[in-house]
C-alpha cells in the first residue's frame, strides 16, 4: 500500500508504503526508511516536534525509489527491511548521490556492522534503542556539516600526499588513492591537523560529528585501513601512534604540536 498523508486527507497508491507528515518549519525534509511502526512512531514524533518534513518509506524498495524521485535534506535508513537491505539501499544512493547525508539506524551493535555500515557510505550510525534528544542531536550535526561545506576548499598536502576537496579525490605519490566516504573524511580531518596530537575522542567528534559509541573500536579500525592505502606502500610514513593520546599525522622527521 502507497500512502500519501498531507495534514489529515490520506490517499491510497499503487503497492507500495511511503507516507508524507507535514508541515514543514524549518524547510528540512527527511526519508526515513523502517518498517517497524514503533519506531517509525517514534521517530516521526521526535522529528517533527522540530520541524522537520517527514517521509516514511515502510520496505527498501520503496525507499530506493523515493530517492531517486525525490530531493531529501537527509536520509535515515534501517538495515534489516522487507525487500533490499539499507547497506544496499545506501550503497545505490552514493552511486547517484555523495553530497546528501545517511544515518544508518539499526539493532546490530558491534563494530564489524558499524563498519559495514560506514563502509557503504553512510555518515553516521545509530544503535537501537536510542533516545530522541539523541536523534535530533545527530540529525543537526549531519544537516549542519552538509550546510557548512564551503566550495571553496583547498588543495591539502604533506610530502607527496595530495588532497583535493573539492573533487574529493586523493593521490600519493603521483597515484590515484581510491577511498571511502569516512576514510576521505578521516584523511581530510588528519590533513587540516597535521602536526597535532589528535585523541580518539576528537576525531570521533569530527569525522562522525558525534561520539555515538565510545565503546567500540571504529576510530582505530579507520586508522588502519587509512595507513593501509596512504602508508603501507610509501614512504615516509605519515599517521603516527602517540601512545595513550592519539594519532598525528606528520613526516616522520617533525616536531608534533
Amino acid at each position: 500500500m502507497y500512502i500519501t498523508s498531507h495534514g489529515n486527507s490520506i490517499k491510497k497508491r499503487g503497492c507500495h508504503r511511503i507516507y508524507y507528515f507535514h508541515p514543514n518549519r524549518n524547510g528540512m525534509k527527511i526519508l526515513l526508511v523502517e518498517d517497524e511502526p514503533n519506531v517509525v512512531s517514534l521517530i516521526k514524533r521526535g522529528l517533527a516536534e522540530n520541524g522537520y518534513e517527514i517521509s516514511v518509506a515502510l520496505d527498501g524498495l520503496s525507499g530506493l525509489q523515493m530517492t531517486t524521485t525525490n530531493d531529501f535534506d537527509l536520509i535515515i535508513l534501517d538495515i534489516m527491511l522487507p525487500g533490499i537491505n539499507g547497506v544496499e539501499i545506501c550503497r545505490n544512493i552514493r552511486k547517484q548521490n555523495e553530497q546528501v547525508p545517511i544515518m544508518m539506524l539499526t539493532a546490530l551493535g558491534t563494530t564489524e556492522n558499524i563498519v559495514n555500515g560506514l563502509d557503504s557510505g553512510a555518515d553516521d550510525y545509530l544503535v537501537k534503542p536510542f533516545k530522541l534528544a539523541e536523534l535530533n542531536a545527530r540529525v543537526r550535526a549531519l544537516t549542519k556539516r552538509i550546510k557548512s561545506q564551503s566550495p571553496e576548499n583547498t588543495l591539502l598536502r604533506i610530502a607527496d600526499l595530495e588532497l583535493d576537496t573539492v573533487s574529493k579525490s586523493a593521490r600519493r605519490n603521483n597515484k590515484q588513492l581510491s577511498l571511502t566516504a569516512t576514510e576521505y573524511r578521516l584523511l581530510e580531518f588528519l590533513l587540516k591537523h597535521q602536526r597535532r596530537v589528535l585523541s580518539r575522542i576528537e576525531i570521533l567528534e569530527h569525522v562522525w560529528d558525534i561520539d555515538f559509541n565510545l565503546g567500540t573500536n571504529v576510530v582505530d579500525v579507520y586508522v588502519n585501513y587509512l595507513r593501509k592505502k596512504i602508508d603501507k606502500h610509501f614512504s615516509p610514513k605519515l599517521i603516527h601512534t602517540v601512545v595513550g593520546m592519539g594519532y598525528v599525522m606528520r613526516e616522520q622527521n617533525e616536531d608534533t604540536e
